[in-house]
């Protein structure tokens, strides 16, 4: 593959390249994986997200649901009206938090939505650790609440506050949180970590890795000798930490990746670390430190245990797909454009499609969601009353 650099962008990944090897010498030759991507993704100044690169749409790196069409927060918001109406009824603010909100497409698309429908929001929060995108997120809120006379309070809080009360959003946020890299070998798992051979990063086995940090089908499961997988343990204790944090309300986040059976599955040889670039999926995560975007799917049935050990009333699985259908998805769509007229209606269509369709997004995208004290906001429904979230539960 060909990626030619401008002079700028070959000096700030060799910068982060050479201060990745500076660390891994000082730490004795060795680097656990999280770590290396921490550095590449949020490195102060240097990182992929704390960089200030041009990083979503068709000319970034890779391209969201938000960023492909504004249905895709319209239907979300099916699924949070009636906590907000639940909030409003007792009193309480009206307040969305979303963490990683990229261009803030989808808060725009979300407040539009709520305009349209009559009911105005009190607060949208956003914590944001890219300097970059908050500003470009600034910018597009701003606009939008003086184009539409909105009240809405709009802030970048450093951190979530204690008890709170009311929506927590995350679209493809789990994905980017740093992982551990483990290898199967001779019997046994191993850390598979970053060393400097040849002159260059590349993967060096480490130490056994403790049985405690192993999941059960880690432990039960017949792998081949040299299977490599990740493990979740940044990315679940974030869920114990959002769980312990709301108080009541909704949590809600979009992601790709798949409950523990399939994705330690004994034919995922490799792994599912991928590096993006100007919308090439790039397989060496050691690529161009810097400038490629790092993810992992996301084990699904992890995050929901973590979330149910901080006391969630319940938690909720499912395909993107389900989950924008049952919202209304089809609907919002013929609301925003009529299908006898194919020049309006084209572009509705192919973003649809892409959406939901098996193929592109529908079945690798999930939707999580967990409640608390949902019965005390609305009285007598569960969290799989919520329109969105009253299909088949994958958990």
């Amino acid at each position: 593959m060909d990626i030619t650099l401008t002079g700028l962008e070959t000096a700030h990944t060799e910068l982060l390249n050479q201060k990745i090897m500076g660390e891994i010498a000082s730490q004795g030759g060795w680097m656990p994986f999280s770590r290396y991507m921490e550095m590449a993704l949020y490195e102060p100044g240097m990182g992929y997200y704390s960089a200030g690169a041009h990083k979503l749409g068709a000319g970034g790196d890779f391209t969201t649901a938000p960023e492909l069409s504004p249905l895709f927060g319209a239907a979300i918001v099916s699924t949070l009206l009636p906590i907000l109406e639940g909030l409003k009824a007792k009193g309480l603010p009206t307040q969305i938090l979303e963490f990683g909100a990229g261009t803030g497409k989808l808060a725009e698309s979300i407040l539009s939505r709520l305009n349209d429908l009559g009911f105005s929001l009190d607060r949208y929060d956003i914590i944001e650790i890219s300097p970059d995108l908050a500003q470009r997120q600034e910018n597009r809120l701003k606009a939008l609440t003086k184009n539409l006379q909105l009240s809405t309070q709009c802030n970048w809080p450093q951190s979530l506050p204690n008890n709170f009360t009311g929506i927590i959003l995350a679209n493809e946020v789990i994905d980017a949180i740093p992982c551990e890299a483990i290898v199967f070998q001779n019997g046994f798992w191993y850390w598979h970590g970053v060393a400097i051979t040849g002159g260059k990063l590349a993967w060096v086995t480490g130490k056994p890795v403790e049985q405690s940090l192993l999941p059960e089908t880690l432990l039960t499961g017949n792998f081949s000798e040299g299977y490599v997988t990740e493990l979740h343990t940044q990315a679940n204790a974030w869920m114990r930490h959002i769980a312990k944090q709301l108080d009541a309300g909704l949590f809600l986040t979009f992601d790709y990746g798949f409950p523990e059976a399939e994705y330690y599955h004994a034919q995922r040889l490799e792994g599912t670390l991928m590096a993006h670039h100007r919308h090439h999926a790039i397989q060496d995560p050691f690529h161009l430190p810097g400038l490629c975007d790092i993810t992992t799917h996301v084990e699904w049935s992890q995050i929901a245990r973590n979330a149910l050990e901080a006391d969630v009333d319940d938690v909720y699985l499912s395909n993107q797909a389900s989950y924008l259908l049952d919202a209304g998805i089809g609907d919002i769509a013929l609301e925003n454009g009529d299908p006898g007229n194919p020049e309006t209606f084209l572009p509705i269509s192919n973003a649809l499609q892409k959406l939901l369709s098996e193929a592109e997004m529908g079945e690798l995208f999930k939707v999580f969601a967990f409640s608390k004290k949902l019965n005390d906001l609305l009285p007598g429904q569960t969290l799989e009353d919520l329109p969105g979230l009253r299909g088949r539960n994958r958990l």
